[in-house]
């Protein structure tokens, strides 16, 4: 129990401290809820950022987090309706849409796939906490009844149209749109424990490709928050690329060849040093469909893991089409530069 997560528990724990104090009468009593509940909201921003700041992003957290946010609000809206100070449409409105989005996620996740918060979504959770403080704040001060309507509609627009938006985004997931190639799926879900696992310690990476052409890189950014720990890479398709930005020695490709054991190694370490990352993966192979003036065979592959404490390459040999061939080679290197990582996070060994 991090102190993240004990930031999102002690948003579960004040449910029942605002719904009491909501409906027992004493002097002040909407004013002290009013404030617990401003005090209480802002922890949902600080527990995230705390997470990232501290890298301590949990599994935990992540199932808490969003669950918190969705008990809280809703618990203290239907004390509202309760108390007669908001129609219960507003609730059921508002309920729907956060079921229907917790199903989406469900779904997606099953798929390989994260949802994560989006502009819109993060809007509506702005509004709805302005117009649940009004609402509060309307039965001591008449005065802002008018603007809690307004403030209430609002909320309501931004709830529906953040949940349509969410809907369009991630159609695919429910079948009604294309959906990434089932081939993809064992990278992102690579990506994605990959990025748990770095993210979940502060450590970074960086990537270097050739043959891949960006596929590496992608299969990080197609993570949400993967801007934490991936900080960029280089997609050096020529020599001259790999020369002028990666460092790799001119000598080097000249006497071994751009696919080989060494260019692999100088790639990562280029990368690595250029970027200041605490790991980096290379990748370069020859795709096909033919060789190229080297003669070495179509498939072969090599994958650089660079860290501070050393530098391996691994050679694969592939067999399939052009597009297979690079798929499955930046595949490989996720499923190195994973074993890696969690290698070295459980030996307890510093990286840097």
């Amino acid at each position: 129990m991090n102190l993240s997560n004990a930031l999102t528990v002690s948003r579960l724990a004040s449910i029942p401290v605002l719904m009491a104090l909501l409906i027992i009468r004493f002097p002040g009593h909407d004013q002290i809820a009013a404030a617990v509940f401003i005090v209480f909201s802002l922890t949902d921003s600080l527990d995230g950022l705390l997470a990232r700041r501290q890298g301590t992003v949990s599994d935990l957290g992540k199932f808490l987090d969003p669950l918190a946010d969705k008990l809280f609000v809703l618990s203290v809206l239907i004390v509202l309706v309760q108390e007669g100070l908001v129609a219960a449409w507003v609730v059921v409105a508002i309920f729907s849409r956060e079921l229907i989005i917790t199903i989406l996620r469900s779904v997606a996740s099953a798929q390989g796939t994260v949802i994560a918060a989006a502009p819109l979504g993060k809007t509506k959770t702005i509004t709805q906490m302005c117009a649940v403080t009004l609402l509060i704040l309307q039965r001591p001060y008449p005065l802002l009844v008018p603007l809690a309507d307004v403030a209430v509609a609002v909320a309501v627009v931004f709830t529906i149209v953040s949940g349509v938006d969410y809907l369009v985004r991630f159609r695919h997931v429910i079948g009604l749109g294309d959906h990434p190639s089932e081939a993809d799926a064992p990278m992102r879900r690579l990506a994605h424990e990959l990025g748990g696992l770095l993210a979940g310690h502060g450590l970074t990476v960086a990537v270097a490709e050739s043959c891949t052409g960006g596929l590496l890189g992608s299969a990080f950014t197609d993570q949400p928050g993967s801007s934490e720990y991936f900080r960029g890479g280089v997609v050096a398709y020529t020599d001259q690329v790999k020369r002028d930005q990666l460092g790799v020695p001119g000598d080097l490709l000249a006497e071994h060849g751009a696919v080989s054991e060494e260019v692999a190694a100088a790639m990562a370490e280029g990368v690595r040093s250029r970027l200041h990352t605490d790991y980096a993966a290379s990748v370069t192979c020859i795709a096909g469909p033919e060789s190229d003036a080297s003669g070495k065979p179509v498939g072969l592959t090599y994958v650089g893991i660079a860290s501070a404490l050393e530098t391996r390459v691994f050679e694969a040999r592939l067999e399939g089409d052009r597009w297979t061939n690079r798929r499955k080679a930046a595949e490989r290197a996720l499923e190195l530069l994973l074993d890696q990582v969690r290698a070295t996070v459980d030996s307890g060994v510093k990286t840097a």
